[in-house]
């Protein structure tokens, strides 16, 4: 059984120079190629239930899914709920077998956030589960407007939480589709990590530069990225293929098949940029 928790994983990636892939899933084919992916590849992969995904599909299910396919795997494999909004929620995600948990407390204010995420992060700690949390805003492509994070207040943060992983607001956005832009703001990242030695997490890694990504995670505290737009593109081209090729077929199996070998092929390419440095 190959089920660890966040800190099993990105411990050895802060000390180790690499990074390591929270893939955000919507369902079990895209969920099943992320793993055969790491597998081929020989990395740990971090599988992630979203607000979207656990609208659709019930947080016990996806951590049966998710135990599943690490029970089965030949690499690590750890089972996270991202950005889970309550207690409750995150409590039904530790007794759906979750091995971590992030709490997003970043739209509040700071003490309110920091009180929030050590009251979650001390329940799952005391299951022997991982906590993350989030200071400062990471915004959304065409909504909400991110609040870059404070290196001060993130090394407070950090300390009063005692997360084992922090995601910070450093020019990433979610649900970005390219990645033309200027990228991370790479001297407030390294302000942030000269102030505190807890792991540092970039959500809407989709909209990051490929080469910033390998040179962050060889380079930083940077050790999770979250990719998930860039992965459900590669399923939905996948699929509206599948289903163009012949308009008199029905059978969602045999239609569904057809997306697993593109999106493994895709996120092989994600993973093999947070790899450590060649010896």
């Amino acid at each position: 059984m190959s089920l660890v928790t966040l800190a099993d994983v990105l411990q050895p990636a802060l000390k180790q120079g690499h990074a390591v892939a929270g893939l955000v899933t919507l369902g079990w084919e895209e969920t099943r190629a992320y793993v055969a992916a790491a597998e081929a590849e020989g990395v740990a992969v971090i599988l992630q239930a979203g607000p979207s995904c656990r609208a659709h599909t019930p947080l016990p299910i996806l951590g049966k899914t998710f135990r599943y396919l690490a029970e089965h795997a030949s690499v690590p494999v750890v089972a996270h709920l991202d950005h889970g909004y309550t207690l409750e929620e995150c409590k039904i995600a530790l007794d759906s077998g979750f091995t971590s948990i992030m709490y997003d407390g970043s739209r509040k204010p700071l003490q309110q956030n920091i009180d929030e995420t050590a009251a979650i992060a001390e329940m799952a700690h005391a299951a022997g589960v991982s906590c993350e949390g989030e200071i400062g805003f990471v915004g959304y492509s065409g909504g909400e407007q991110s609040a870059g994070t404070n290196p001060d207040e993130a090394a407070q943060f950090a300390r009063d939480t005692g997360v084992d992983a922090m995601a910070i607001s450093v020019g990433n956005v979610h649900l970005q589709q390219d990645k033309d832009g200027a990228g991370l703001d790479e001297p407030r990242i390294r302000a942030i990590e000269a102030l505190t030695d807890v792991p540092l997490v970039i959500h809407g890694g989709s909209g990051v530069p490929v080469a910033q990504r390998t040179h962050l995670a060889r380079t930083s505290a940077i050790c999770k990225f979250n990719i998930g737009t860039e992965l459900r593109m590669a399923f939905g081209n996948a699929l509206r293929q599948a289903v163009n090729a012949d308009p008199d077929r029905f059978d969602r199996v045999s239609i569904l098949k057809e997306t697993h070998d593109p999106v493994m092929l895709a996120t092989r390419s994600v993973l093999r940029a947070f790899k450590a440095a060649p010896k």
